[in-house]
C-alpha cells in the first residue's frame, strides 16, 4: 500500500498571507509559486531567482491553473488539488506548462493553507535539469557505441588474423582423414604440407587429448553444427584450438576442421593487440562474400594494390585486382565452394598504377553461417611491367607467321589455325595459372573436364607439358 503524506498542522493562520509566502518560498524553495484558490484559479504569481520563465506566466492570475498545463499534463494538477484536499499537502508531481510555444517542464508540490484556505504550488523548472539529463545519456550512448566500435574493430583484425594464420584442412567425414590442407597446417603441426594428405586428423594430436578431437569431429558430423575444443599438438606439444564445420563438396559430406594456436585469440586480453598482429602480417588478407566483393582487407593487400587506405577497397569485386580477367576469381571460388579450401594456385595482381605482380593465392571457406565468407591470402613473387604476358606475345608472333601464308593457303584454313593456335594458348593459361589442376582449369574455360581432357589429347598435350603456341608450329 502506498503510504500517504502525513497530515500538516493547520496552517490556516497563514492564508492571509499567501502573496509573501509565495513570493518568499519561489526565492527559496522554487523557480516560481502559485497561490490557488479553494476552486482551482490562480490568484498570485511569484518568480524565484533561477532561470527566467516566459512573462507570458504574470498574465495567468484569472485562469484556472489545470489551464497553464498541456492536455496530457492537465490530470496532475486536478490530483495535485485533490491531494491537498485529502491530506493537506501533495505529492511532488511534473507537469508540462505552455509558455509561448514551448513546453517548459515543472515540478510542482503544494500545500492548503488551512481547511478552506488557499493552496500554495511551489514549482521547480526541470530544463536544467533535463538539459543535464539529456547531456548525460548522450554522453553514455556515445560510449556506448565506441565500445560497440571498438569491438567491431577487434572482430574485424580478429578475423582477418585468422584467415591469415589459421590451419585449415579438408576432411572427410567418413573417414576423417584430411583431403586437403593449407601452409598454415603444415607449420602448426611440424609437418611437411604433402604429408598432411590421407593422414588421419586424430594422429596429429597427442593420445592424452586425441579423445576429444575424435568426439567433435563426430559431433559435426552428425549433428550438422559446427563443433570446438582444445587439444595438444602430437609433435610440437603446443595446446591448440580446434573446430569443424560440415559442408558438401559435389554431393559428399566433408568436414572444414580449422585449428590455431590455443594462446593466440581465444581469450579476451592478448598480449599483442590484434590490430599490431595484422599490422605486422606480411601477405595481403582479404575476406569477400560468397561473391568475391570484398568485406574487409588488410594494410599489406592494399599496399601490394597500391591503395592509400584498405577501407576504399570495401564492396569492390576482387576480379578489380585479382587475375587477368573476372573468370580467375571465379574459378578459385569455384573451388573453394567444392573443396573448403584453394590453396597456393600462381595468379597475376593488378595495382592502381601501371605494374603486374605475380602473387601466390590461397583461400579457404571462413564461416558456416547463412551468409559465408571466404578468406583469401595473397603472397608477392615478383614483379612485371604491364605488358610482359608471354604467352600473348608468343600466340601474337605465331598468328602473324600464319599470316604469311596468305596467298598460298585459303581463308578457311587460315582461320583453322588460328583457332588452334588460339585454343591451345587459352588451355595452356588456364592450366598453368591453377597449377594443373584439370577440374579447376575446366571450370575457368567453361567446359567439362571430359571436353578438356578430349582438348589436350588433340593437340597432343598433357597437362604438366604445356607449351606457348609458337613453340608448337614453327
Amino acid at each position: 500500500m502506498t503510504k500517504r503524506p502525513a497530515l500538516p498542522a493547520d496552517l490556516g493562520a497563514l492564508s492571509q498571507m499567501a502573496p509573501e509566502l509565495a513570493q518568499t518560498f519561489a526565492s527559496v524553495a522554487g523557480d516560481i509559486a502559485l497561490v490557488v484558490d479553494v476552486s482551482g484559479v490562480i490568484r498570485n504569481v511569484a518568480f524565484g531567482s533561477g532561470p527566467p520563465l516566459p512573462a507570458t506566466a504574470e498574465q495567468w492570475v484569472g485562469r484556472r491553473w489545470a489551464e497553464t498545463a498541456t492536455e496530457e499534463t492537465r490530470g496532475k494538477i486536478d490530483v495535485l488539488l485533490q491531494e491537498t484536499v485529502d491530506a493537506g499537502i501533495s505529492r511532488r508531481r511534473e507537469v508540462n506548462l505552455r509558455l509561448d510555444g514551448a513546453d517548459v517542464p515543472v515540478a510542482y508540490a503544494a500545500v492548503r493553507l488551512g481547511e478552506y484556505g488557499p493552496v500554495l504550488a511551489v514549482g521547480r523548472d526541470l530544463r536544467t535539469v533535463n538539459a543535464i539529463q539529456k547531456r548525460f545519456v548522450d554522453t553514455q550512448q556515445q560510449m556506448e557505441r565506441e565500445y560497440w566500435k571498438k569491438r567491431q574493430n577487434e572482430a574485424r583484425y580478429r578475423l582477418l588474423f585468422q584467415a591469415a594464420t589459421d590451419a585449415v584442412m579438408v576432411v572427410d567425414a567418413q573417414s576423417l582423414t584430411i583431403i586437403e590442407a593449407n601452409r598454415a597446417a603444415a607449420q602448426l603441426f611440424g609437418l611437411p604440407a604433402e604429408s598432411l594428405s590421407g593422414r588421419s586428423v586424430a594422429a596429429l594430436i597427442d593420445r592424452a587429448s586425441r579423445h576429444r578431437v575424435e568426439a567433435l569431429l563426430l559431433q559435426a558430423r552428425e549433428t550438422g553444427r559446427p563443433a570446438e575444443a582444445r587439444a595438444r599438438a602430437e609433435l610440437r606439444a603446443a595446446l591448440v584450438s580446434v573446430s569443424a564445420a560440415p559442408f558438401r563438396a559435389d554431393g559428399a559430406l566433408q568436414l572444414l576442421v580449422r585449428a590455431r594456436a590455443a594462446d593466440s585469440l581465444d581469450t579476451g586480453v592478448v598480449a599483442t593487440p590484434v590490430a599490431e598482429l595484422v599490422e605486422r602480417i606480411p601477405d595481403g588478407v582479404v575476406i569477400t562474400d560468397a561473391a568475391g566483393h570484398i568485406v574487409m582487407a588488410n594494410p599489406a593487400f592494399a599496399e601490394l594494390c597500391a591503395i592509400r587506405d584498405e577501407t576504399l577497397l570495401k564492396g569492390m569485386s576482387l576480379s578489380q585486382w585479382l587475375g587477368q580477367t573476372d573468370d580467375d576469381l571465379g574459378a578459385i571460388l569455384a573451388q573453394v565452394r567444392s573443396r573448403g579450401i584453394a590453396p597456393q594456385l600462381a595468379a597475376v595482381l593488378r595495382t592502381s598504377g601501371t605494374r603486374w605482380l605475380d602473387v601466390e593465392v590461397s583461400a579457404a571457406l571462413l564461416d558456416e553461417s547463412d551468409q559465408q565468407h571466404v578468406g583469401f591470402t595473397v603472397r608477392r613473387l615478383a614483379e612485371r611491367a604491364p605488358a610482359a604476358l608471354p604467352l600473348l606475345d608468343e600466340l601474337s608472333r605465331a598468328v602473324q607467321r600464319v599470316s604469311l601464308q596468305m596467298g598460298q593457303e585459303p581463308l578457311p584454313g587460315l582461320l583453322r589455325q588460328v583457332t588452334d593456335l588460339a585454343e591451345r594458348h587459352f588451355i595452356a593459361t588456364a592450366v598453368d595459372r591453377v597449377a594443373g589442376d584439370l577440374d579447376v582449369a575446366a571450370t575457368l574455360l567453361g567446359v567439362s573436364r571430359h571436353s578438356l581432357e578430349l582438348r589436350l589429347q588433340r593437340h597432343d598435350l598433357a597437362a604438366g607439358d604445356l607449351s606457348p603456341p609458337a613453340q608448337d608450329r614453327g
